[in-house]
């Protein structure tokens, strides 16, 4: 019997393995030939801005971003996303370990293989740099603390002998942690003080010296946020809190579309189960609440399994319910209710398990057929935008293509920076250009970051951001609002914007002049599908408006 646990365990732990490495090496590869987002340029311009905290975002991004530049002395789309790629990898591990401890091995596995083959897990934490990076890692970090702190091993129970012990203090610094990576580790620390206010067996925490030796080392962790914003008028706060704020009517057609989009996200193989097992686990435990059997005293909780599907429900529901209500009064982008998702998967994981005794085949038909239908979509999708396998016309067109660039801009607008480079390096005029000028400037905060990357080793000059709508985020921060007057500068944007008489007219009436100098072609597929316009601007005659940073 030992020796069949042992194969068992051994079989179960390669099989772990292998979903790491190959899930590593699969984000890798979509990490090194995928063209930068708008939104992971913008947080490389993070990395050569050095604080406390930043207006949009705490500091853990500009680190994780910044890591393999840093690391490497190169700057490309795969070294801004190292940092992702690693972090991904502990994040999985850390979850892994979650549910191993939770549950079973068993169960750890095929939580593992469900995290490993969702496609938004793969591409916004363990791919993209975003902020989402360092957060579930110290989110899922926090969750592997919390679940060694709160549950013991099954036959320790009852969980009522339950004593707060030194992990609380690390408990606290990896929530902060989560915080410093993004402000919905707030809502983590929520999680966590809900479930020790509804769990009998765990009230006794908020009288442990441990919580509040974690309170002071948690406030110590999020320093730098508050001291960032206590120079700067809380205006990261401010511009949080706004978002929360409905600005028009509740439309309810709405959150049934967000949770539609977040269910086509995660893939509807998993969206549609996750949503599920997450909804019936919280009725479940609901309905026990107001059970006729249910103990007076509040002993409903002593059952080991309810309790921990209810700290799994407080780490989930407050996000996956709350982002998808605000979706009801404004836009709301599918990441941000994820980290509820990524907890939740450990319901589904533990389900998997029956599912599994009952039927071994059907489990990992379901998981495997989601994995390579996941994959090719997305390989075929890495194809199109970095080659053009859809594109009318194109050199490696499929059947001919299908849709000309024009009227595929959101896979045309994402920026070959590799392209960029070469044709500053191999312009005499923009070279000479560069040389004369004072400062870059473009239109929109995120073309900065673009800009910045593809300029990078060719020039260091300072790059800023001149919106006519003044949302120029962090560039606000990064530069004084008189510091380029009497100054010449470049203005470099990309075709779309070309036309934009408001802006032009905007640019000449602050500059005593401004003239097109060159262009650099963007290709896909050997034809053009965009333009780098470059201007040149000389003499800032007036401060640019802008609405913060003053």
């Amino acid at each position: 019997m030992q020796v069949a646990q042992k194969r068992m365990a051994k079989k179960t732990n390669k099989l772990a393995v292998n979903l790491l490495v190959s899930g590593l090496v699969f984000r890798s590869f979509i990490a090194f030939w995928l063209y930068p987002s708008f939104d992971e340029a913008y947080y490389y311009v993070y990395s050569l801005h050095p604080d406390w905290s930043y207006f949009d975002h705490p500091l853990l991004v500009a680190f994780s971003t910044g890591f393999g530049p840093w690391l490497t002395g190169n700057v490309s789309q795969f070294t801004i996303r190292l940092g992702a790629l690693i972090l991904h990898t502990g994040s999985l591990v850390l979850l892994y370990l979650t549910s191993s401890r939770l549950f079973s091995v068993k169960a750890a596995t095929l939580t593992l293989a469900i995290a490993t083959v969702t496609p938004i897990y793969q591409l916004a934490f363990g791919t993209f740099t975003l902020p989402d990076n360092p957060l579930i890692f110290f989110w899922s970090a926090s969750l592997y603390c919390a679940v060694c702190e709160f549950f013991k091993e099954d036959f320790d129970f009852p969980p009522s002998a339950y004593v707060p012990s030194y992990r609380l203090a690390i408990l606290s610094v990896l929530v902060g942690l989560a915080c410093l990576s993004k402000y919905h580790g707030f809502i983590l620390g929520f999680g966590l003080v809900g479930f020790c206010l509804t769990s009998k067996q765990h009230r006794n925490v908020f009288r442990s010296p441990w919580t509040w030796l974690g309170v002071g080392l948690f406030l110590l962790t999020i320093s730098p946020i508050l001291y960032w914003n206590m120079q700067h008028g809380w205006v990261s706060f401010l511009f949080q809190s706004e978002r929360a704020v409905p600005k028009v009517g509740y439309n309810f057609l709405n959150v049934l579309l967000v949770c539609l989009v977040g269910i086509g996200y995660l893939f509807p193989t998993i969206g549609f189960p996750l949503w599920r097992i997450t909804l019936k686990t919280t009725i479940n435990q609901i309905s026990q609440v107001f059970s006729k059997n249910t103990d007076t005293d509040g002993k409903e909780f002593k059952d080991s399994k309810n309790l921990k599907n209810i700290f799994i429900l407080w780490l989930s529901l407050p996000l996956i319910l709350g982002f998808n209500l605000i979706g009801g009064y404004r836009q709301i982008l599918p990441a941000w209710s994820m980290p509820g998702f990524w907890v939740a998967t450990l319901l589904l994981g533990q389900q998997t398990v029956i599912w599994y005794n009952r039927s071994k085949r059907s489990v990992w038909r379901w998981l495997v057929g989601t994995g390579v239908v996941v994959s090719t979509i997305l390989l075929f999708l890495l194809l199109h935008i970095t080659t053009g396998t859809l594109q009318k016309p194109s050199n490696f067109a499929l059947f001919g293509g299908f849709v000309a660039p024009q009227n595929d801009p959101s896979s045309t607008e994402l920026i070959d920076i590799q392209q960029v480079r070469r044709g500053f390096a191999e312009s005499e005029i923009l070279q000479e250009a560069l040389k004369k000028s004072n400062f870059i400037f473009t239109n929109r905060y995120y073309y900065g970051g673009l800009i910045a990357m593809a300029l990078h080793p060719i020039s260091n000059i300072p790059i800023t951001c001149f919106d006519i709508g003044y949302d120029i985020r962090g560039f606000a921060f990064w530069s004084k609002p008189d510091e380029w007057l009497g100054k010449d500068a470049l203005y470099i944007t990309t075709e779309a914007f070309t036309t934009r008489e408001d802006l032009m007219t905007s640019y000449k009436s602050h500059f005593n002049s401004f003239n097109e100098i060159a262009k650099v072609p963007i290709k896909r597929g050997g034809i053009v599908v965009n333009n780098i316009y470059v201007y040149q601007a000389k003499t800032l005659l007036k401060p640019y408006p802008r609405a913060y940073g003053l």
